[in-house]
């Protein structure tokens, strides 16, 4: 299930936040940092997947 997320995370990171952690603090910073950049919001998005 983790590579479906990861994957999800490389093409809209948001929704592979939202597949781990739901719609708590963590997936609104990603939103943000999404949309200050796409990479940023690729990197986290992909830390917060791997690091449970």
């Amino acid at each position: 299930m983790d590579v479906i997320r990861i994957l999800l995370a490389i093409i809209m990171p948001p929704v592979g936040v939202f597949l781990q952690v739901g719609l708590g603090l963590q997936f609104w910073l990603n939103i943000l940092l999404t949309l200050c950049g796409y990479l940023p919001g690729i990197i986290h998005a992909i830390w917060v997947i791997l690091r449970k």
